[in-house]
């Protein structure tokens, strides 16, 4: 790679690697080691196809659907769906919200991983659906029934737990 493209890669991993590590730790269902796995991933692929990304509308946009069919086609292949438990957090979480977001990572964790991505992709990315079902390829329709789903699946596995973690 030129010096020039270069160096466009790299302003291109510090502007956008934080957002990218945001959307894999939910990706990963809060799993840190995982989210790391597959911000990594990504970003070589897309140094691998850098001048084909530089030229796209939407380098982020490119980088972010690589990182979710990186993250479907990685639980694909696991050949095992043994997951550890009694995670030890790296450090203490800071504000109130802790046992919220503890609550909700794991709610998200019990999703399959293709309802999990739409999750992602609609709410916390808040992309459209018609963006959502490119970046997964599949059907709006589709897209629009695994929301829903997912929402109500989320819905019960919270049940009334969520009401009491939200500060009112």
């Amino acid at each position: 790679m030129k010096s020039a493209q270069e160096d466009q890669y790299l302003e291109f991993v510090a502007e956008r690697a934080k957002a990218l590590y945001r959307s894999a730790y939910v990706l990963a269902a809060g799993d840190t080691y995982l989210a790391e796995d597959l911000v990594q991933e990504t970003l070589s692929r897309v140094y691998v196809h850098w001048k084909r990304v530089a030229r796209a509308d939407s380098p982020a946009a490119y980088a972010q659907t690589v990182l979710v069919r990186t993250s479907l086609t990685l639980r694909r292949r696991r050949s095992t769906g043994e997951r550890p438990t009694g995670n030890m957090p790296d450090s203490a979480a800071a504000g109130p919200d802790a046992a919220l977001r503890l609550t909700l990572l794991d709610a998200l964790g019990q999703l399959p991983p293709r309802d999990r991505a739409v999750l992602l992709l609609r709410y916390w990315e808040d992309r459209s659906i018609k963006e959502t079902a490119g970046m997964l390829r599949l059907s709006s329709s589709a897209v629009r029934s695994r929301g829903t789903r997912a929402l109500n699946r989320v819905r019960a596995l919270l049940g009334d737990s969520l009401s009491d973690l939200v500060p009112h």
